[in-house]
């Protein structure tokens, strides 16, 4: 049976998804101009080897990506999902002493999402945990944020927040949540082990059961005169840190 299909759109997100052996890419629309430029920044490889090409003007592509008001860069790619690992499959397969998973409970921006899954890629974070009903899976917005980084983190897509965390919990992982009410400096924390770094929606941040699943609660502290950040501006500084934290310490 034929798999679905969705668009995504720019540069680094369709350069990452021909670069990676797992995605299937089944075509690409994109302008004559954006095919010069990626293949004299790629000369040593053949992109589109095997990938059926469309060559569109900028117009055509602004129609593809709808109404979502999308900076394409003369690069639009149909392509398939990825066929991840189950969380579970994950955990039994992977030795590592210090694994670390991001959670997300009720977040729904996908511009968001996208750039928390950019900084978990770029911060070494193991894998995403998502609502799978709730996850926009095939945002174009998503893609763009994530700047490619979809293709090199795990998304493990679950039905329930609550019950994956206590089947983790189980598995020895520590749940740590992240509220603007937490008492304790995450900075002073010992990250080594298995931890999940739980976070909560945009505007209403972790329901209660949710919360009350967590063995810490953290805040991060920041300049009194501001009342919070951006959810993904929060968990950006916890990755940067808790990455910083495994290598140093």
């Amino acid at each position: 049976m034929k798999k679905t299909t969705f668009l995504i759109v720019g540069k680094h997100a369709v350069l990452e998804a021909l670069k990676n052996p797992l995605r299937k890419v089944e075509r690409v629309f994109l302008t004559e101009d954006a095919q010069k430029k990626l293949n004299r920044e790629n000369q040593s490889s053949n992109l589109f080897k095997n990938i059926h090409v469309f060559f569109k003007s900028r117009r055509e592509l602004d129609k593809l990506c709808g109404n979502d008001d999308l900076v394409h860069q003369g690069l639009i790619a149909e392509v398939e999902h990825l066929e991840n690992l189950s969380l579970k499959e994950f955990i039994q397969s992977n030795e590592k002493k210090n694994i670390n998973f991001i959670a997300l409970d009720e977040v729904t921006d996908p511009r968001n999402i996208g750039s928390i899954i950019r900084t978990a890629a770029a911060f070494n974070i193991d894998g995403l945990i998502v609502k799978d009903r709730s996850f926009p899976s095939k945002s174009k917005v998503l893609h763009k944020s994530a700047s490619g980084a979809t293709e090199h983190l795990n998304i493990f897509k679950v039905s329930n927040i609550n019950s994956t965390l206590i089947y983790l919990k189980k598995k020895n992982f520590w749940v740590s949540a992240f509220e603007s009410h937490g008492k304790k400096d995450f900075t002073k924390h010992n990250w080594f082990g298995k931890n999940i770094l739980l976070f909560g929606s945009e505007g209403f941040g972790l329901k209660k059961n949710t919360s009350n699943k967590s063995d810490f609660t953290f805040k991060i502290s920041i300049n009194k005169n501001i009342e919070s950040l951006n959810i993904s501006n929060s968990v950006s500084v916890v990755c940067h840190h808790i990455n910083f934290f495994l290598k140093n310490v």
